[in-house]
């Protein structure tokens, strides 16, 4: 008996984040199970828009082995809120179409969006069939440290949102320990967490030897978004290290204008536009200090950023504002982390100054990767996920 599985997610490849990552290695740890699981496999998700100045092509509809694609055209936006929200809207009720008269055993959907997971538990409500959510944010709690007024009247709305979707969900998976506070008194259904992982490319950036010069690269890569805050530390970071340090920052979101207003005089600061993962690689192995920083924002305490599993596989030093779990999880799994308290410069500053003062040296990370190599994770995640079709 054919078992079908429905996925949904905003992001797939080509896009580039966290979410299109992690929907490909779980599809990629589905296609070995196809044949003796009798499996077929609908994702949908949409073409490519994650960063406007990071142009890919991509089919509406593509089969590739056992799972079928269809890609949701969505009008152009930039990521402010009320832009994101008319994008997803869209997808929302182009994915109600496509599903309508199609029969599934499970729904899987990822969660970083509030509205994908509600739109799991819609489509699973409907069809009588599980749904199996990954929890890679909690959107409300993010919502409640970051919206203002007016917007913030919507928040009782999203409150119910999810409340409902979580209610719904058959099985529950989170990325970060960091959730389980939050979820597990509130859910009667088993809870795991599976976390983010390392994939297969970046198992052998580390570098043989340190660089030799006198100016050391700093190196941000990642949203440049109001969850990362950035603008309100590399600014000043990069001014008090002028003669010490230059700054590389990858990326685009929607506080690049202020970050680069904040920089214009700074010629130790270069942005740079987002890249694919071979050219970011490149950067990687170019860069002497690894940057890390997410918003001084209650919501980020739960959090884990899955920039940290790339990141540590250079074996370099990393330095990261952070508090709360991510944080904890440096200090205890990724040796060399440099912690300092977000937005907190004098911090910063004093981390960054032991790191140049002192040889730190490339550390060896073939224990990380075999505890995080995101092929046995998916491979784990892939197993609950069908588990669930015979629930």
């Amino acid at each position: 008996m054919t078992k079908k599985i429905l996925i949904l997610s905003f992001y797939f490849p080509p896009d580039l984040c966290a979410g299109s990552f992690r929907a490909k290695a779980l599809i990629e740890s589905l296609e070995p199970m196809a044949q003796a699981e009798n499996l077929q496999i609908d994702i949908i998700t949409t073409l490519p828009n994650r960063y406007a100045n990071f142009q890919a092509s991509a089919h509406e509809t593509e089969t590739k082995g056992c799972a079928t694609i269809y890609r949701v055209k969505i009008p152009a936006h930039q990521s402010g809120f009320i832009d994101q929200a008319k994008a997803f809207t869209y997808y929302f009720f182009k994915a109600l179409k496509i599903t309508r008269n199609k029969k599934y055993d499970v729904v899987y959907a990822t969660s970083s969006r509030l509205f994908t997971a509600f739109l799991g538990a819609r489509i699973a409500t409907k069809k009588k069939i599980p749904l199996f959510l990954d929890i890679r944010d909690i959107f409300t709690d993010t919502m409640q440290s970051i919206l203002k007024f007016p917007l913030k009247l919507c928040l009782p709305f999203f409150n119910y949102i999810e409340f409902y979707t979580i209610k719904k969900a058959h099985a529950l998976n989170l990325v970060s320990n960091g959730f389980l506070p939050y979820f597990k008194p509130n859910k009667e259904c088993k809870v795991t967490t599976i976390s983010h992982g390392v994939d297969l490319c970046f198992r052998d950036i580390q570098s043989d030897t340190q660089k030799k010069r006198a100016i050391k690269r700093v190196l941000y890569a990642g949203n440049i978004g109001q969850g990362q805050g950035i603008e309100k530390i590399i600014p000043a970071l990069a001014h008090t290290f002028k003669k010490q340090c230059e700054f590389y920052i990858i990326g685009s979101g929607g506080q690049q204008k202020e970050l680069e207003k904040s920089c214009r005089d700074l010629e130790n600061v270069k942005i740079f536009s987002p890249v694919d993962r071979e050219t970011l690689i490149q950067y990687y192995k170019d860069a002497d200090i690894l940057f890390l920083h997410l918003n001084n924002l209650s919501a980020f305490n739960k959090v884990l950023p899955s920039k940290i599993f790339e990141y540590a596989m250079t074996g370099k030093p990393i330095l990261a504002g952070v508090s709360g779990y991510a944080a904890d999880f440096l200090n205890f799994e990724v040796s060399n982390s440099y912690i300092f308290q977000p937005c907190n410069l004098k911090e910063a500053i004093t981390q960054l100054n032991y790191i140049l003062e002192n040889n730190i040296k490339i550390e060896n990370r073939d224990a990380f990767y075999e505890k995080f190599n995101r092929e046995k994770l998916m491979r784990r995640l892939a197993a609950k996920i069908i588990s669930s079709t015979t629930s």
